[in-house]
């Protein structure tokens, strides 16, 4: 995975941040060795801004758009209020029984729901309000979600929205046939204009554009 980080930096913010959860190593390591693109799981630094984020919250109800393999799941998880729960969507089905399989040996699958299908079909049908929700998906949809979620989360709720750098392609001229450099671009542009969010995009990784509704 892209990242703003120099390597030596990350290895000592590692080492001085607290350490990874024997599952989360886990699910680490078999994504890595089982399934495709690994640089997509958020890993141990993002997985600790998300579980700390949420801690410090303390959400009800979450909405992860782009499941993965369930490591920022599970890490979001962690800050849910004891009947809260996080709703969570991915479209690729061959994913699932990984995640659940994590989620259940984290305990936490009594507070996850788990979608499979088209997240622009799927959030409209989940009619709670919302605290925190974690954009990590197709990008050239993220404007699309962000209008999807915008009017479901609370006053001073967060979204964060992961890969807002994109590799350092928002830097360059963007090809016409590139629709997620496009799309990422946009959602950079259209954030900073919106006035219904206050918003900071962090150069942590691969970017994260953090929001607050006002």
């Amino acid at each position: 995975m892209f990242s703003m980080i120099h390597p030596d930096y990350e290895l000592y913010s590692e080492k001085y941040s607290s350490p990874e959860s024997d599952i989360l190593k886990e699910l680490n390591r078999e994504t890595n060795l089982k399934v495709m693109l690994p640089r997509m799981l958020s890993g141990h630094l993002q997985g600790k801004l998300l579980e700390i984020i949420s801690c410090i919250l303390q959400p009800n109800q979450i909405l992860e758009i782009g499941t993965y393999t369930g490591y920022s799941a599970i890490a979001l998880s962690k800050g849910l209020q004891e009947k809260g729960i996080l709703h969570t969507i991915d479209i690729n089905a061959e994913l699932e029984d990984i995640a659940q399989k994590y989620f259940k040996k984290a305990g936490v699958s009594d507070k996850i729901k788990h979608y499979t299908g088209n997240a622009l079909d799927i959030i409209p049908t989940i009619n709670h309000t919302f605290d925190l929700v974690f954009i990590d998906a197709d990008k050239e949809n993220y404007i699309e979600y962000f209008e999807l979620v915008i009017n479901k989360i609370r006053k001073g709720g967060i979204i964060i929205a992961d890969n807002v750098l994109w590799s350092g392609k928002v830097l360059t001229e963007t090809l016409p046939t590139d629709k997620d450099t496009k799309g990422i671009v946009e959602f950079n542009k259209f954030v900073t204009n919106d006035l219904r969010v206050e918003n900071l995009l962090l150069p942590f990784r691969d970017g994260l554009m953090i929001m607050i509704k006002k």
